[in-house]
């Protein structure tokens, strides 16, 4: 599958393109780029991969499906342009401002027979994979409850205003995760922590409770501006407890300069010292890292597409999240407990 790549910030750069190179039945088909300095930038990382100046530039030169991730204000037009000329699109998260929105892309990409998928990458998070494979072992027994906190020291990273925020960003990922690993969600008790900046209102931080069809309910936070590095996750159920704190690890490797690429194999495992450990009767029992790898992602998107399958992560699944984190700020705003609308996502 020839892929292209819309935008070489931060996503692109780091998150999209090391993993498509690294995708196996994958090819990097170009990158968008505007600014002389990111033109620059992809020519340096990328010697050989066309540039073009816009996706209508792009399509015309012929590519199987496109990943946008530009700025989330500049992707209705982009996904929606790529969808009319029956390309297969991946829309990079926050997949849409609401949910709502999210909706007509997923109508519209149904109507014109093309694959939408949307970017929840952190699905593939070492830590995530490792807890999931606890869960689906039944080590836990019945799962009572999941504790997922993601507190960055980065306040250059806050994106500002009212169509930013750390809800959209990190919230995405980490109300995503939860549904992964427990399942729909129904209701949301939510609080932020706002800043006021010169591009508006921000909410720099936040605090979740979700109540999952399960039974089991799941509280979620993340911070960027409170001088905090952290990433932990803890799940309690009938039979023990799951304790981890991992390094972010396929993150952390990018930004030293490591490519997936360069060893598949042994990319996104976490360090012995930052293993799991599951309490049981039986005692405490360290749990080996499972891989983290995103480039899978992009290698199930690429079999969905050939087979006509089910890509990674669906567009109702993205509308999903979408739908709790608009509760989440009517929650917040309104002070009470506010129910997901589900049927939103039934495309």
């Amino acid at each position: 599958m020839r892929i292209g790549v819309v935008g070489y910030g931060t996503g692109g750069r780091h998150f999209h393109v090391p993993f498509i190179l690294a995708a196996r039945g994958v090819e990097l088909a170009g990158v968008v780029a505007r600014a002389p300095a990111t033109v620059a930038a992809v020519r340096s990382d990328l010697p050989g991969v066309p540039v073009f100046a816009s996706l209508t530039d792009m399509l015309a030169a012929g590519v199987d499906a496109v990943t946008i991730t530009t700025p989330p204000q500049t992707r209705r037009a982009l996904v929606l342009e790529a969808i009319a000329a029956g390309v297969h699109v991946i829309a990079d998260k926050p997949f849409a401002p609401s949910a709502a929105a999210a909706r007509d892309l997923a109508l519209a990409a149904r109507d014109r027979g093309v694959t939408l998928g949307v970017y929840h990458n952190r699905r593939l998070d070492s830590d995530i994979q490792t807890l999931k494979s606890v869960l689906d072992a039944g080590r836990l027994g019945k799962v009572w409850r999941l504790h997922s906190r993601m507190d960055f020291d980065d306040p250059a990273t806050l994106e500002a205003g009212p169509t930013g925020g750390l809800l959209r960003d990190l919230g995405t990922h980490l109300v995503d995760q939860a549904i992964y690993l427990l399942g729909p969600v129904r209701s949301v008790d939510a609080q932020l922590d706002m800043v006021d900046l010169p591009e508006g209102a921000t909410d720099a931080g936040f605090t979740l409770t979700l109540r999952h069809d399960s039974g089991a309910h799941s509280h979620i936070s993340a911070s960027k501006l409170n001088r905090l590095h952290m990433r932990e996750l803890r799940a309690y159920g009938s039979d023990g407890s799951h304790v981890a704190q991992s390094t972010d690890v396929q993150a952390q490797a990018i930004f030293a300069g490591n490519r997936p690429a360069e060893d598949r194999d042994g990319w996104g495992f976490e360090p012995e010292s930052h293993w799991a450990t599951l309490h049981t009767a039986a005692g405490a029992t360290r749990v080996p890292s499972a891989q983290g790898a995103y480039f899978r992602y992009y290698e199930a998107f690429a079999d969905a597409v050939r087979t006509g399958g089910t890509p990674p992560v669906t567009a109702a699944e993205g509308i999903a999240a979408l739908a709790v984190l608009d509760a989440a700020r009517t929650s917040a705003e309104t002070g009470q407990v506010v129910g997901v609308d589900r049927e939103i996502s039934d495309v």
